[in-house]
């Protein structure tokens, strides 16, 4: 079942697996949101879903540095409401697709998929502690090779266009692997799980983003610039450095803190991070929608920043609303936090 709120995006899938030869698979394509709990209960429970697979996020950092109020509700206030669905549901198994962003995160993107963590680990607690058997992991990982929005297509573009190619650091580096292999380990992973455990896949060495849009002019028949004699402007593909954009990091990295061992997989690690009691996620999901509904920007800030350890707004955010938000209101952000310190 392909559930999924973007039209194009479900006929390109579905139009691509109906070209693959020797699939004998029902393909039941669906239009819907996770933000829509009641539609995603139904169809669970009337098509009789056994594993949930929750990839439904937007990943784009300045993207979503830009639009952080939908990129809340939509990451997190949509984990939330998918996880409620499956325990409410027949289903008994949901794993989340995490990212490496997640991991001290320096943007609204990252902040958000490690508050989704969060929030499945304390399902996952809870279906311990009230014995009811269903199973909520998550498997942690880079960038997909080629996936929307990911940087071969640019320099792609950019290269069949004369360049130049756009890079943001010398220096930057990121974690990449193929779709199927990532798509073979996130299956793997999921079998392995019993609950509350975030694997994180071995995606290898790091790669610098300049040497990948070097080996990728070269594979396009072209020399890296700058020119030089003898050779013709149209054999020259320049690159440019435009500087990290908002958020960004230099480096990412796959694991919060030591708390790594291996699996009997040795493309996949298990961690332990830690994570919130269950009142307090309650709170803070609940503090999170009505934020999210009357697009509170500085309660949102105050939240992100209050649960996701480390974490700090960049005052230089470009969100138009947010920007907005401080000139009217500044300051009238408020939380209620709980937690075992205050609850004693």
């Amino acid at each position: 079942m392909l559930y999924d709120n973007s039209e194009y995006g479900l006929y390109r899938l579905e139009q691509e697996l109906k070209g693959q030869a020797g699939v004998n698979t029902e393909v039941v394509v669906l239009l819907g949101s996770i933000l829509n709990p009641g539609h995603l209960l139904k169809v669970i429970n009337s098509f009789g879903v056994h594993k949930v697979y929750h990839a439904a996020a937007y990943k784009h950092v300045p993207l979503v540095e830009q639009n952080i109020i939908e990129g809340v509700r939509n990451n997190v206030v949509g984990t939330w409401l998918v996880a409620k669905a499956v325990a409410e549901s027949v289903a008994t198994e949901l794993v989340m697709i995490s990212s490496d962003k997640a991991v001290r995160p320096t943007n609204v993107m990252g902040a958000t998929k490690r508050l989704a963590e969060l929030i499945i680990q304390g399902h996952a607690d809870q279906a311990q502690e009230n014995q009811t058997g269903e199973k909520f992991s998550m498997v942690r990982f880079g960038n997909v090779l080629r996936s929307s929005g990911s940087v071969v297509p640019l320099f792609e573009s950019q290269i069949l266009m004369g360049g130049p190619v756009t890079v943001t650091h010398q220096d930057t580096t990121r974690y990449f692997m193929t779709c199927g292999e990532a798509s073979e380990l996130v299956i793997q992973a999921s079998a392995m799980a019993h609950g509350g455990e975030i694997f994180v896949l071995d995606m290898g060495d790091p790669v610098f983003i300049r040497e990948l849009a070097k080996k990728m002019i070269h594979l396009h028949g072209k020399v890296a610039g700058p020119r030089v004699e003898p050779l013709a402007p149209e054999d020259v593909i320049d690159i440019h450095y435009i500087g990290l954009r908002p958020g960004e990091k230099l480096t990412e990295e796959l694991v919060i803190g030591e708390n790594i061992t291996g699996t009997r997989h040795s493309k996949i690690m298990q961690a332990r991070e830690e994570g919130i009691d269950w009142p307090t996620l309650e709170n803070l999901c609940d503090q999170l929608i009505n934020a999210c509904e009357t697009a509170d920007y500085p309660t949102v800030k105050l939240l992100l920043e209050t649960y996701v350890s480390g974490y700090k707004m960049m005052d230089e955010t470009f969100d138009p609303g947010f920007a907005q938000s401080r000139q009217t209101s500044p300051g009238s952000a408020t939380i209620t936090r709980l937690d075992e310190r205050n609850k004693h």
